[in-house]
């Protein structure tokens, strides 16, 4: 006499259930803490000191503008001194109390101090250091050189670490607030880019680190990584004109997003969102296939950069 069959459940079945609840409530709560209320206060920033560097174009310029909007008092700084008036004067127009520039190139390493000792002379003390500056290959001169990568990392690592080395006591006396804009290069690593990715790592691992100094010595100084994208300025997109398909993140929109986190103390900040998923994607997939690099590269012109 025949058995009645039975169903027999796959063993895999329960694992991979929880996966996907796990991934959807991730997913969904990524979503609720993006567009959920940050308690952010515009009035906070009215009369605040903010030293910004990289201050003259793209994201900088944006930051300078938004700050001038709140109220704040600013110092700017950048390695263009025809740029930086251009943007002091757009702020004093929008109705920043104070503003100051000075400028300066962070490949030199006795810049970073000096900025900052400028801007304590000015606005005798800083409620934010707003580090945004960044370098790329200098002219006639390949990415992956010796050369290169000791002026990448001046510029785009050891500068952020001399500001904020000279800046820490005054930020300790105000409560005030570190802010730091990077890249996604700084969490994700992706091809043709090794240098400057290796800068922006060390950012990401010094200020973690440092939060974690700041903590458990109870020093009430807050630290905000910033992760954008492909920054809009004119010098960022022409250096990868032809090797990726990227296309550069909103100045504007960017820069809020970077004030709102500052100013509410918030860990990180995403810009754009979608990037908080990749940094947890990076996870779970620590090598994709070729295939999926290949979508956003042209090889051929960044093998030749």
């Amino acid at each position: 006499m025949p058995v009645p069959a039975t169903s027999v459940p796959c063993p895999s079945a329960g694992p991979q259930r929880t996966m996907k609840v796990l991934l959807l409530t991730g997913l969904g709560a990524l979503f609720f803490a993006y567009y959920w209320d940050d308690n952010f206060d515009p009035a906070s920033l009215q009369g605040a000191r903010v030293l910004l560097t990289g201050a003259s174009a793209g994201v900088g310029e944006e930051l300078a503008y938004h700050y001038a909007r709140l109220g704040s008092h600013l110092v700017l700084t950048a390695h263009t001194e025809a740029l930086l008036q251009k943007v002091v004067g757009n702020c004093r127009k929008l109705g920043a109390p104070k503003v100051f520039y000075i400028a300066a190139d962070m490949a030199s390493p006795e810049t970073p101090e000096n900025v900052v000792q400028f801007a304590l002379d000015k606005l005798g003390g800083l409620d934010y250091l707003v580090l945004n500056h960044i370098g790329g290959v200098p002219a006639g001169t390949r990415a992956r050189t010796p050369q290169a990568t000791r002026w990448l990392m001046q510029v785009n690592f050891l500068s952020y670490v001399q500001l904020t080395s000279r800046a820490l006591p005054s930020l300790t006396d105000s409560k005030g607030s570190l802010v730091v804009v990077s890249s996604l290069l700084g969490r994700v690593p992706t091809s043709f880019s090794t240098p400057y990715s290796a800068a922006k790592f060390a950012l990401d691992s010094f200020f973690g680190s440092l939060r974690r100094e700041l903590d458990v010595q109870d020093v009430n100084v807050a630290i905000t990584m910033c992760v954008l994208g492909l920054r809009d300025r004119a010098s960022a997109t022409e250096a990868v004109r032809g090797v990726t398909r990227v296309k550069a993140a909103p100045g504007p929109k960017a820069a809020l997003a970077v004030i709102r986190g500052g100013a509410t103390r918030a860990a990180g900040v995403f810009y754009p969102w979608r990037f908080h998923l990749l940094c947890l994607l990076r996870r779970w997939l620590p090598r994709p296939r070729a295939w999926f690099i290949r979508q956003d590269l042209n090889v051929t012109a960044a093998a030749a950069a």
